[in-house]
């Protein structure tokens, strides 16, 4: 069992950091992708001329707040969850059906981490480069000189995936560490700033 709590010390900090800092990045970009759109439409309704680069922008923002966010409403219960059969089973077999449905979903990110990296980052599509974001200041980085490469945008997800893995092996040795009757040594992850979906 000390092994499960050296393991799980270290990597409940790293989350709680990274998510901290992911969820200031989220907002961050939440407020901006919310100034782009409304930006978008006083102009193209007020003034009759939208900047092309509004809209991707917002979609830029929203990726990855997307991407930052998951992980976070994952650690913390927040996604929707249907739990009936849960809370009908015994507590020790809705336990280990608990553990058994994040195994399948660590089985699942694996292979979304796969496909991202492969199917998105690191494709013709991923190196291809925005049809509107530029840097600022004229600036030229790599192959599309002063235009955005496709794959910032999709490494949003992709990060997203690597910090759902995290929070996942997280979650599953705070479950067998349940199971094995030391779940009175765990912290507390719920927040009460998370609305859950009850």
């Amino acid at each position: 069992m000390s092994v499960l709590f050296g393991l799980l010390w270290p990597l409940e900090r790293f989350n709680t950091a990274v998510l901290a800092i992911g969820k200031a990045i989220a907002i961050a970009a939440l407020a901006i992708m919310v100034c782009l759109i409304l930006g978008q439409v006083f102009f193209r309704y007020v003034l009759n001329d939208a900047p092309n680069w509004t809209e991707e922008a917002a979609r830029f923002g929203m990726l990855w707040m997307t991407g930052l966010m998951a992980p976070l409403a994952y650690r913390m219960g927040g996604f929707v969850a249907i739990d009936m059969l849960e809370r009908a089973l015994p507590r020790a077999i809705a336990a280990i059906l608990s553990l058994i449905l994040m195994a399948i979903t660590l089985w699942v990110l694996l292979i979304a981490w796969e496909r991202g990296l492969n199917n998105h980052i690191d494709t013709l599509s991923g190196k291809g480069c925005s049809a509107t974001l530029r840097w600022p200041f004229g600036i030229e980085i790599g192959k599309c000189g002063e235009k955005f490469q496709n794959r910032f945008q999709y490494a949003s997800l992709w990060v997203g995936v690597n910090l759902l893995i995290l929070v996942n092996i997280e979650l599953i040795i705070r479950q067998i560490i349940t199971l094995a009757g030391q779940g009175d040594r765990l912290t507390r992850l719920s927040n009460d700033d998370m609305a859950g979906a009850d």
